[in-house]
């Protein structure tokens, strides 16, 4: 049952391909400008000009049928190829026929075939490719009656009896006139089937947009066509016709630069209708996917399809490329500069794909180097991927700027290319910090401040390469020549590059110095407190040797619940309110024995000493003023937000 789905997955694919062909030889070719030349080259009236509109007629009607072949249900797709297979086969009958009653004029034998070697050649050779064509017509149609396919055994049965060559002549014409009569009346007794089959499916058609609606018609429609794959098998048939074509008329083989410029013309050649471009933008987002898939199969091995993304379907990759496509007229334009082009349009791809696969390398990366994963292995081959990420982008910009004269848009391109190399150097910086802390005994003090500095510099280095873009194509817009999609594209580039960036790394700063601020203003706990207390972090679980005591009367580590001020403003317990400015409180913390804690404000301090003072020596006072804390047995999953910083 798998390998027959597989084949019917395979024939309702390819037995769609012709119909895209046939769409776009028709778009390709125009009419009107067909018969302008015929009339130019032509001296007198030539006859063929006459049938012109009819000519137009059947070219709207070429695109009809392209359209019915291409949305035909797949077993009436399959019986159809079949029909025209069996009129194909009666075809090759007639001519065998023919050849062979040709071949016999031209001997002029007329005697016994067995006497004449030649002639029992010809007879035999015939006679074989008929019994064939007809058990062939008779497989194909489904039928008993091999006699319907046997008409042009008649000249061979004609020569057997030692009729004249002349009459030989006659009976492969009646031959052949009985073949096209059967044809005939097999079209005219299935007339109507057109008509019945085009009125079941509008019927169909109503009841599912009655139903469902017209978006799940079209996903219908999308799923059964197979469009992504129906149109990249197209192109690639394409792309190996024209490469073929090209070997075939050379007799030379090419160089390396002749191959490369045989590769983007060939791709160009590839893309002159919509049709084709749309093949072209499938195949490029099949090829995405299957690179990103690589990817994924060389960092995790077959665990990184347990938990596949969607979001790396390689679909941003062969959208980038139509938008690009469509804003920059790629269609119209001729096959040199189309190949120019779309050499610049594929660099801004593979910058999109390495982008792609910094996505899906750096928490793979993050998260090993944060493992007590050992594997050598392992480790290789995140280090070796993030390094050809951190080579291979600066390589591409430096290709770039060697080939082709500086504008707004290389700049765009090459700065794609920059910020992921930069992106990368983050990263495995990072990487190396983890492994560091890995490998001592004692955790590093002040770990996340300098994960938190390795991040800002590498987005500072981000934020001023965007500015530097957005000042060149300011500049060039101001004393160069001045277009509405240039300046469109600035505007973004500044709202989304600059502004934003911006924004977020002053709000980041906000968060942590706000964060910090409130750390310093709460009380930290002493020995007896944390003895007292007698239970563990709630953010990381571990024990605890110093803490900071919250206004609601709960213990943290200082730097897990920095992490956690910076994600949220509220007590991760409680989701009590932690504002900067700690009142005083009746916590333990608060007063020690009439020591005030090491980070409270003096003027806080004084403010407190002219209340009355509470001893806390006795048991009794204790436990008036100091409530029994409160066990964290139920631990709630907290860390997953402060590993976000």
């Amino acid at each position: 049952m798998a390998m027959k789905a597989r084949v019917e997955a395979v024939l309702n694919v390819g037995l769609r391909i012709p119909s895209i062909m046939l769409l776009d030889v028709l778009y390709r070719w125009d009419v009107s400008s067909f018969f302008q030349k015929i009339q130019r080259s032509s001296l007198n009236n030539n006859p063929l000009f006459q049938y012109k509109y009819i000519a137009l007629y059947l070219h709207y009607v070429g695109y009809i049928l392209s359209v019915v072949l291409l949305t035909l249900p797949r077993q009436h797709l399959v019986q159809l190829y079949l029909y025209v297979l069996t009129a194909l086969l009666l075809f090759a009958g007639h001519q065998l026929s023919r050849d062979y009653v040709r071949g016999e004029l031209d001997s002029g034998y007329e005697g016994p075939l067995y006497l004449e070697p030649l002639s029992m050649n010809r007879f035999t050779t015939a006679l074989i490719g008929q019994v064939v064509v007809c058990t062939l017509c008779s497989c194909v149609m489904q039928t008993k009656q091999i006699w319907l396919f046997s008409a042009h055994l008649l000249p061979l049965v004609a020569r057997l009896c030692l009729v004249p060559l002349e009459t030989i002549v006659f009976i492969n014409r009646f031959a052949m006139i009985f073949t096209g009569l059967e044809v005939l009346y097999f079209i005219a007794s299935n007339l109507l089937v057109p008509y019945n089959l085009a009125k079941t499916a509008y019927r169909e058609l109503v009841q599912v947009v009655e139903v469902y609606g017209l978006l799940a018609l079209g996903m219908s429609l999308w799923n059964q066509l197979v469009l992504p794959v129906l149109f990249m098998c197209f192109w690639l048939v394409l792309f190996a016709l024209q490469i073929y074509t090209y070997f075939s008329t050379r007799d030379q083989p090419p160089s390396r630069e002749r191959l490369l410029f045989l590769f983007l013309t060939s791709i160009a050649e590839c893309c002159s209708t919509p049709y084709s471009l749309l093949g072209l933008v499938f195949t490029v987002s099949f090829v995405a996917l299957g690179v990103l898939t690589l990817c994924k199969f060389y960092l995790q091995g077959y665990r990184a399809f347990m938990n596949d993304n969607t979001m790396h379907r390689g679909m941003t990759e062969g959208i980038t490329l139509l938008i690009l496509a469509v804003q920059t007229g790629l269609i119209e334009l001729q096959v040199i500069h189309r190949a120019f082009l779309l050499s610049i349009i594929l660099f801004v791809v593979v910058a999109s794909i390495l982008q792609s696969m910094l996505e899906i390398a750096d928490p793979i990366v993050l998260a090993l180097g944060a493992s007590k994963d050992k594997s050598l292995w392992k480790h290789f081959r995140a280090v070796s991927l993030c390094l050809f990420l951190l080579v291979f982008p600066a390589y591409m910009a430096y290709m770039i700027c060697q080939f082709f004269r500086m504008d707004f848009w290389l700049l765009i391109i090459i700065s794609s290319s920059i910020l992921t190399s930069l992106q990368v150097l983050g990263t495995l910086l990072i990487y190396i910090l983890f492994v560091v802390e890995e490998f001592r005994k004692a955790p590093v003090e002040n770990m996340d401040e300098v994960i938190y500095c390795v991040n800002g510099t590498y987005r500072l280095l981000e934020f001023l390469v965007a500015v530097c873009v957005v000042a060149y194509g300011v500049s060039e817009t101001l004393f160069g020549e001045w277009t509405v999609m240039g300046s469109t594209i600035i505007l973004v580039h500044s709202y989304y590059n600059v502004w934003l960036r911006a924004q977020l790394g002053w709000q980041s700063f906000l968060l942590r110095r706000d964060a910090v601020h409130k750390i310093q203003n709460m009380p930290t706990a002493s020995t007896l407190q944390l003895q007292q207390h007698n239970d563990i972090c709630s953010i990381c679980f571990q024990d605890m040797k110093s803490a900071v005591i919250t206004p609601c009367s709960h213990f943290f580590h200082a730097a897990c619940l920095k992490k956690w001020l910076y994600v949220q403003e509220t007590c991760p317990l409680c989701h009590g309110q932690l504002k900067s400015q700690l009142q005083p409180t009746s916590s333990p913390g608060a007063t020690t024995q009439g020591t005030p804690p090491a980070n409270q404000n003096p003027a806080e301090v004084e403010q407190e000493q002219g209340e009355p003072q509470v001893e806390l020596d006795t048991e009794e006072g204790t436990q008036a003023k100091n409530p029994p804390p409160i066990k964290t047995s139920a631990k709630p999953d907290l860390w997953g937000c402060c590993a976000r910083v």
